[in-house]
């Protein structure tokens, strides 16, 4: 079965960045919208970006104008460019394929001086 396995979190100071990659076993990424997800805690999930079969994206209010989503259609490999890293953006950040109802395992945010 397709899996989708999420890389790249870690610690960063505020006003950083990071660039998380979310890579599928088998190809997938061309032909379905992908998305990105974070739930921080005492929140609820929360949307973050989304990028379509087109190349068209859209992005929840928290990350408009400094997250960038983009994706490898030939890797099936979607990434989020996270820019001017804030302490609220510090979640669990969550790959998901909504035709598939498919999540990845989650990877960590940490931002902190």
């Amino acid at each position: 079965q397709v899996q989708l396995v999420e890389s790249g979190g870690g610690l960063v100071q505020p006003g950083g960045s990071l660039r998380l990659s979310c890579t599928a076993s088998r190809r997938i990424g061309v032909s379905d919208t992908m998305a990105w997800y974070r739930q921080a805690p005492g929140k609820q999930r929360e949307f973050v970006a989304a990028i379509y079969p087109n190349g068209a994206t859209k992005y929840g209010d928290s990350a408009k104008d400094r997250f960038t989503i983009s994706r490898d259609r030939t890797k099936s490999a979607v990434s989020l460019q996270m820019n001017s890293l804030k302490p609220d953006d510090a979640a669990v950040y969550y790959c998901n394929v909504p035709r598939l109802e498919l999540w990845g395992q989650g990877t960590q945010i940490t931002v902190s001086s």
